[in-house]
């Protein structure tokens, strides 16, 4: 399910929101400009579980050398660390993506849900509340797999938290979102808690799934999971002791609404 825009307008400038948008998507370019060494700061600057947990011993990996009659010839060789403690990845990593499906995704949503959620917690509240929960998702994917040597990269951990406090902040919001039906695309308007209820449904499936599937990876499932729970508890925290920003009353402009409609479109 991909959002495409939703009902509420801010009614303050999300600047926090639009700088975090500019420096993944600088982050991005520089990822892409140094061509083949991409891998290289992805490994430097990316979480690995083991170094984190393990900061004093090297993370040793089997990279392929070549294909033979036999099989794939690897060597081992140990992964170059950060120039920094191997914790500070846990921050380094939130700015970095495997591709341009990940990176413009994860930037659809931050910008979709963002916004709203740093109008209720001020700008430098929603600024400590993105790195805590992306902080918090990356270690809950690094307890869900210690000994992983896989260098983890994306915004998704903070993003899910973000998505967390929306999902507590406007369920009833109006969200227009795009969902693959094989070859199509059907267009439907979802109220937010059924939209973002089932995607963290989602992610709790594939997460136990990949669990219960020994050398299954390619995405870390439990840190959407673990994202969304920190950002759904901390508004729930928060708002129990008045930290939260009411919501005040308003009209909607027309070029805010989202008028409900299905629509079903050849891929």
């Amino acid at each position: 399910m991909i959002p495409l825009k939703d009902n509420i307008p801010s009614r303050t400038t999300p600047v926090v929101n639009y700088g975090l948008l500019v420096v993944c998507g600088v982050a991005f370019l520089l990822q892409l400009s140094v061509g083949s060494k991409a891998h290289e700061v992805v490994e430097r600057y990316g979480m690995v579980p083991a170094r984190v947990t393990h900061p004093d011993q090297p993370v040793i990996v089997r990279r392929p050398v070549a294909r033979l009659r036999e099989g794939i010839l690897y060597r081992k060789e140990a992964l170059a660390g950060p120039p920094f403690n191997p914790y500070l990845t846990l921050i380094t990593c939130m700015f970095l993506h495997g591709g341009w499906m990940h990176f413009v995704f994860n930037m659809l949503f931050l910008y979709i849900f963002g916004d709203n959620i740093e109008d209720r917690l001020g700008h430098l509240g929603y600024l400590a509340f993105y790195l805590i929960a992306g902080v918090l998702a990356g270690l809950a994917h690094l307890l869900s797999n210690p000994s992983s040597t896989t260098p983890t990269i994306g915004a998704s951990g903070a993003i899910a938290g973000v998505m967390g406090a929306y999902f507590l902040l406007y369920p009833h919001a109006r969200v227009l979102t795009v969902i693959w039906v094989f070859f199509f695309l059907e267009f439907i308007v979802l109220p937010a808690w059924l939209m973002l209820g089932l995607w963290f449904v989602m992610q709790l499936f594939q997460g136990s799934l990949a669990a219960a599937t020994p050398g299954a990876g390619g995405v870390a499932w439990w840190a959407h999971i673990g994202g969304f729970a920190v950002g759904a508890g901390a508004v729930y925290a928060l708002r129990g002791v008045g930290l939260i920003r009411r919501e005040l009353p308003r009209a909607i402009p027309a070029t805010g609404r989202i008028r409900a409609y299905r629509s079903r479109r050849p891929w």
